[in-house]
């Protein structure tokens, strides 16, 4: 094994361990060293959440920046091109692996925090986000061409959390909706995908502002969740392809520079899932640009992570 098979190696590591909607990892990589390319693997899209693959893409734009960065950590440039081929549009990106680079200390601090990132869905502290951090996870998402919205007024969060008691709802009560979740969630320890229960978490307490989604509806555990959330909308400024890799790339900078911060992070993604929310979203936030996720930023005990296929069953090699 060359050099540059090393580093991919090591890279592709890392790309797996991005978030991705109900765990379903819906990448493939194709390995042509010092070329990797990034497709999207449609037998993984959800057909009832995600009819249009706008989260899937987004899945796959958190990988891709994983196996940028962890590239650029090892000292070597990557230099990526992303939907190179309109006659392929479910190639994603092309990662080039080119010669000596000297790494960031930035870049070494959030590839170290590449294994310690896990979405947290527990109840967070009531310890404040301090403005400063704030001001460091807008200027991540910046970095990746995408916008970070507080919802730092009372009534734009009482909006938000009307918007996603609204869109889960809508989803809690379609049968479709239902059997999609229970095949990817819920599951006991041992498989390679999806959501399981150590990493659900609990229902909130009656009065609880926000809905987190369910992954273990039957689970009967209640606890109160922070009375007064930080909550962020990501925004990009369309709503295409290749907006949709920008969106992925940002979140997983914001993670990232949140986990170096010592913040949890989990996703509300109901209000951008279903269409009537997504809309009215944007009118809350009444400023350019299309939502793409929520995220609820905090102070959070360890959470289990989630299961991750091995690097050699989403790889192929030429």
């Amino acid at each position: 094994m060359n050099a540059t098979d090393a580093v991919l190696e090591r890279a592709l590591r890392a790309a797996v361990r991005a978030p991705s909607v109900h765990n379903t990892q819906p990448w493939r990589f194709v390995v042509a060293p010092p070329f990797v390319e990034v497709h999207l693997d449609r037998e993984r899209v959800l057909p009832v959440v995600d009819p249009a693959a706008r989260e899937a893409r987004m899945s796959c734009g958190a990988a891709l920046f994983n196996l940028r960065l962890a590239v650029r950590a090892e000292g070597r440039g990557a230099v990526v091109d992303l939907l190179p081929d309109h006659d392929r549009p479910d190639l994603l990106a092309v990662l080039r692996v080119s010669g000596a680079r000297p790494c960031t200390p930035e870049e070494s601090t959030l590839a170290h925090a590449i294994t310690r990132r896990a979405t947290n869905r527990r109840p967070f502290t009531d310890r404040a986000v301090p403005p400063p951090h704030r001001a460091a996870l807008a200027h991540a998402a910046e970095a990746e061409r995408a916008h970070l919205v507080p919802l730092d007024t009372p009534k734009r969060l009482d909006t938000l959390a009307t918007l996603l008691r609204r869109a889960d709802h809508l989803q809690v009560e379609d049968p479709d909706y239902q059997r999609e979740l229970a095949a990817w969630t819920g599951r006991d320890t041992g498989g390679e995908d999806g959501v399981p229960r150590a990493a659900a978490g609990p229902h909130p307490t009656a009065g609880s502002l926000l809905v987190p989604r369910q992954f273990s509806r039957a689970s009967t555990v209640e606890r109160p969740f922070e009375r007064d959330p930080f909550v962020v909308v990501l925004t990009t400024h369309g709503d295409t392809p290749r907006d949709h890799l920008h969106a992925g790339l940002a979140v997983q900078r914001v993670l990232l520079s949140a986990t170096v911060l010592g913040l949890s992070a989990s996703f509300l993604s109901q209000p951008v899932e279903v269409p009537a929310t997504r809309a009215a979203l944007r009118v809350l936030l009444d400023e350019p640009g299309q939502p793409q996720t929520v995220l609820r930023i905090g102070y959070g005990h360890p959470a289990a992570t989630t299961p991750r296929r091995p690097v050699h069953a989403v790889t192929e090699v030429p």
